[in-house]
């Protein structure tokens, strides 16, 4: 799945704002924080989206999508390329 970068903008200021809010850190610039956030918000959804391409391109034909077997190959798919990547 791939965000606008309004959302993205959207994502990064309400992290700012938790981290900010609950103190979980010091953030010494919000203007760099705000911009790592996206890039690794947006890096994060690529790979989302590159793993669902691949778990389905092993999809057998014959599985109904929507199915229960169809969800646990899914899944099993999706986790098998995760490890491959080693994320």
């Amino acid at each position: 799945m791939t965000l606008s970068e309004a959302r993205l903008s959207f994502l990064s200021h309400a992290l700012l704002k938790a981290v900010t809010a609950e103190r979980l850190g010091r953030v010494r610039s919000e203007r760099l924080f705000l911009a790592e956030a996206k890039r690794v918000l947006a890096e994060g959804f690529s790979l989302d989206a590159r793993l669902d391409q691949l778990a389905r391109g092993r999809m057998p034909k014959r599985v109904v999508p929507g199915s229960r077997e169809w969800d646990v190959l899914y899944r099993r798919y999706y986790e098998e390329e995760r490890r491959k990547l080693g994320r």
